[in-house]
């Protein structure tokens, strides 16, 4: 067994036996930037992106009728999908109850909206663009700057030779030479979660990855991630110190009207972006449980798992003898992408128990969180393997306090009957709010808890230790999908990672299965006429 099994084994255990360093305290003003700083290079405007009119979270979820991976991306819709999902689209400012609404007001600690969730509101999640001879650019390696909604032009030449090497074949039948490639710097979020950060941050790849796949899927396109592929390569493409930056994933995307010419072959032993990040902190650290996790994950990277290797580690199937708990037909989720996307946000208790969620809106929830736990890509499961047979790996339990229709008690729910079974009877908010560690919710107060659960034990022994960036991509997926779906159905959503985990293996029975309950997802209704400031920018 390899580290990564100690690390997920201290992670169910944090709430009882804390992590170290114990005693370590963020310093709040020599914090990092919240993206990186490249001084000095060329950038590249992106486009004004337009949306079709049948662009709708339906077609977006699978659940409407539309061609999924039939469309070809260009620069206007690689614009439009990063400034929805990673730009910066809006200011908030709201009463609530998170610990950090005092500093709010300060515009330098101003809280910018995006579109995917964030542990933390950190987004350490580095978006670069390679970009071959057949692209709308010079080809080269660009940065996405959030901030400027721009691409900086980190090394100019055609480099995706190298990028397709290192995918060992992935995404061969795209015929492309453009490529997302998402990194992770690791202390835009270890300055302020040390070594609990590489579990928030495989979370954060995950939920920026589905918000791709809903905003593609609504538009016929298609986005698959690779998760397996040779990172150390990639790292000296980019310029990065593998140690301090982690490469997660890379995405072939199928261009339109590309030009004619052959794949071209790796670049040059030498080639590298000698560009450098300027990190603001005057002080950086580094913890051995995140070092330890990044060589341990990223040791084998090239090794891609043999199609079907994750079966053995599949979600397992609910239990028939649990009395049924039918669920009506999902709501229709109205509106498209990138308006949703532009109104998600987090309750940070503002949940009101006096209106209770309807058993429609649950329904529409739940089969929302079942589209982001298959994540696919490259591991011998997904669409973009060719094999055809996917495999989900999370399953998703619901603990219902407030829903119309549906009596208190904990669920496991059927995504392929789209119906629950009842786990356990009787009133949870007591154990809910007992087992959590913060003040900033009260759970009692949601319409239901959702809880999404991975086998991750069977999961590492299935792929080894890199499959722990898949675990936490797929709970980061299905987070991002019931935030989303939450937004269309204008119910309230808050997703939290500070409970005591073994208390859920507890109370669900989840022991013999093995399943790891990895976050919990609040869904309710608001009370009326909050306190709110926005102002748009995007």
């Amino acid at each position: 067994m390899g580290y990564a099994h100690d690390y997920a084994a201290a992670i169910m255990q944090r709430g009882r036996v804390p992590m170290p360093p114990v005693d370590f305290v963020p310093n709040w003003s020599d914090g990092p930037r919240k993206a990186k700083y490249y001084p000095g290079v060329d950038s590249l405007p992106l486009p004004a992106a337009d949306y079709p009119a049948d662009a709708s979270l339906d077609r977006a979820f699978g659940f409407a009728d539309g061609a999924p991976g039939a469309g070809e991306f260009d620069l206007t819709s690689l614009s439009g999908m990063l400034l929805d999902s990673y730009g910066l689209t809006g200011r908030r400012l709201g009463v609530q109850a998170n610990t950090d609404l005092s500093a709010l007001p300060f515009y330098p600690l101003a809280n910018w909206s995006r579109g995917s969730a964030s542990g933390g509101g950190l987004y350490p999640v580095s978006v670069y663009w390679v970009s071959g001879p057949k692209g709308p650019v010079t080809p080269g390696v660009h940065y996405y700057s959030t901030r400027h909604h721009t691409m900086q032009r980190l090394l100019t030449g055609d480099v995706s030779g190298e990028v397709r090497e290192a995918l060992g074949g992935y995404g061969a039948d795209t015929d492309t030479d453009q490529y997302l490639v998402l990194g992770i710097k690791y202390w835009q979020n270890s300055f302020k979660y040390n070594s609990f950060s590489f579990h928030a941050v495989s979370m954060d790849l995950g939920a920026a990855v589905q918000t791709w796949r809903m905003w593609a899927g609504a538009r016929g396109l298609s986005v698959e991630p690779a998760m397996w592929f040779d990172e150390a390569r990639l790292q000296k493409l980019l310029g990065v110190d593998g140690e301090e930056e982690g490469v997660f994933a890379v995405v072939p995307l199928k261009w339109a009207q590309g030009q004619a010419g052959s794949p071209t072959g790796p670049g040059p032993d030498n080639v590298s972006v000698r560009h450098r990040d300027i990190e603001r902190s005057r002080e950086v650290f580094t913890f051995d449980a995140l070092l330890k996790m990044q060589a341990a994950t990223s040791e084998h990277a090239p090794e891609r798992p043999a199609p079907g290797a994750l079966a053995p580690a599949a979600a397992p199937p609910v239990n028939p003898d649990l009395p049924l708990a039918p669920l009506p037909a999902a709501r229709p989720m109205p509106g498209d992408v990138r308006t949703v996307l532009r109104r998600r946000r987090s309750s940070f208790g503002r949940f009101d128990a006096s209106r209770p969620v309807t058993a429609e809106q649950l329904a529409a929830c739940l089969a929302a969180s079942s589209t982001g736990s298959r994540l696919g890509g490259d591991t011998g499961t997904g669409p973009g393997a060719g094999t055809g047979d996917g495999v989900r790996l999370a399953k998703l339990y619901a603990f219902v306090n407030h829903v119309d229709g549906l009596e208190p008690g904990a669920y496991e729910y059927d995504p392929d009957a789209r119906e629950l079974r009842l786990v356990k009877a009787g009133r949870p908010g007591e154990f809910l709010q007992r087992n959590y560690f913060l003040s900033n919710y009260n759970l009692e107060q949601a319409g239901a808890v959702l809880v999404p659960t991975v086998r991750t034990s069977a999961v590492l022994d299935a792929v080894g230790d890199r499959g722990y960036r898949l675990v936490n991509a797929t709970i980061g997926a299905v987070a991002q999908s019931v935030y989303t779906a939450c937004s269309a159905l204008e119910l309230g959503c808050g997703v939290a990672l500070g409970f005591d985990n073994v208390s859920y293996i507890e109370e669900l029975g989840l022991d013999a299965t093995g399943e790891a309950p990895l976050l919990i997802m609040m869904i309710g209704n608001e009370r009326p006429a909050p306190a709110d400031f926005r102002y748009e920018i995007a």
